[in-house]
């Protein structure tokens, strides 16, 4: 008799494990000590409802603890899981694929862990493949450790999405150094964002350095925001005049702007040695006259930083000027006026042209 633990007799020396919870370990064990036997004639002498059934079968189908005589169907569990379904009572009508033979445990957790061992081969394989296919189509575009010191390629980029998405793909694939300069304060940036970006780079350890013109320094904004780059890692430098919007990730790519004068007419990207030893040797020349930030060389407020032309419009525009006033009073073209406004305005931080005067009253830029 099989004890099945709170089963019931069925009257022929066996017991109902219908609802057991090992009622899987039950059937399995019925089954080994018959040898080849009909799956569905021990099923229906245990009284297995047929939802308890199909669990039990599936169950051990899946650890290959039982498997269909039929050679035809040997191992083939699809076909043993959609063979007859009960008959009336629990019973399955007889048929070539209610027959089943027994696996010992031990030659299926074998069967077992080859056929999860040739699965994750074959992942590999296909991991393989895919990462070769990337490389080839990456090439030079990609990969900066792809790059040799013949390469080179120029790419001019007019969409200020697809520049953003380029600053994203260097950043991801740098590893050594990343060096910029700006002109113009990062006001209008997520601060958070920039220092989740330099905190992600120094753990990797890339060295990460940046240039501002001193004159944004005085951007309370600006000064919290390179204050807490600095305690992150980040060598900050200040100097008195920054010549362009520059970007150099591990000596293999350099972004600059196409017109330094119209900051968003858009960008040059260069990759390669060949191309980026040029603006290297200009930052590095750029970075040993400037004064590391937080030495004590931060310079007072009151504009020091400002041309005689820009505190001119600085002063005018504070007064209520219009652009074309403003324009005619210093000699030079509206669109001087507005470019040298607009960026004047995002050095302040300020979102309108009330708000810069304020700004500039109160930082000492204006009398």
């Amino acid at each position: 008799m099989i004890t099945t633990g709170g089963g019931t007799g069925t009257g022929d020396g066996t017991e109902r494990s219908e609802g057991s919870p090992d009622a899987v370990v039950t059937l399995y064990q019925e089954l080994r000590r018959r040898g080849v036997s009909s799956l569905g004639e021990v099923g229906a002498q245990l009284r297995l409802s047929p939802e308890e059934y199909e669990r039990c079968r599936g169950e051990l189908t899946d650890l290959g603890l039982i498997v269909p005589t039929n050679p035809a169907q040997h191992g083939a569990r699809a076909e043993l899981r959609a063979g007859l379904r009960e008959g009336e009572g629990g019973r399955q009508p007889e048929g070539d694929g209610d027959t089943v033979a027994v696996i010992d445990p031990e030659i299926a957790l074998l069967r077992l862990l080859h056929r999860e061992r040739e699965q994750l081969r074959e992942h590999l394989d296909e991991a393989d493949r895919a990462y070769g296919t990337l490389e080839t189509l990456a090439g030079a575009f990609l990969r900066a450790g792809s790059l040799t010191r013949s390469d080179a390629d120029v790419e001019l980029l007019s969409d200020y999405r697809r520049i953003q998405q380029v600053l994203e793909d260097i950043t991801d694939v740098i590893q050594h150094s990343l060096a910029s300069m700006h002109p113009t304060s990062l006001v209008r940036e997520v601060a958070e964002r920039v220092l989740s970006r330099d905190r992600r780079q120094i753990e990797n350890g890339v060295r990460v350095r940046a240039m501002y013109s001193e004159r944004v320094v005085s951007v309370p904004e600006v000064a919290e925001l390179l204050r807490r780059r600095v305690e992150t890692g980040v060598e900050v430098r200040i100097t008195p005049a920054v010549p362009m919007t520059m970007i150099i990730a591990d000596a293999q790519f350099a972004m600059v702007p196409v017109d330094p004068a119209e900051p968003m007419a858009g960008a040059v990207l260069a990759r390669g040695p060949a191309l980026v030893r040029s603006y290297i040797a200009l930052y590095e020349h750029c970075w040993h006259t400037a004064s590391p930030y937080g030495d004590g060389t931060t310079p007072e407020q009151g504009g020091d930083g400002l041309s005689e032309q820009q505190r001119a419009a600085l002063t005018m525009l504070a007064s209520g000027m219009k652009d074309e006033k403003i324009a005619r009073g210093l000699g030079v073209s509206l669109r001087t006026v507005s470019r040298m406004l607009s960026e004047l305005m995002q050095e302040m931080g300020a979102t309108s042209r009330f708000e810069a005067g304020v700004r500039a009253h109160r930082l000492g830029w204006v009398d």
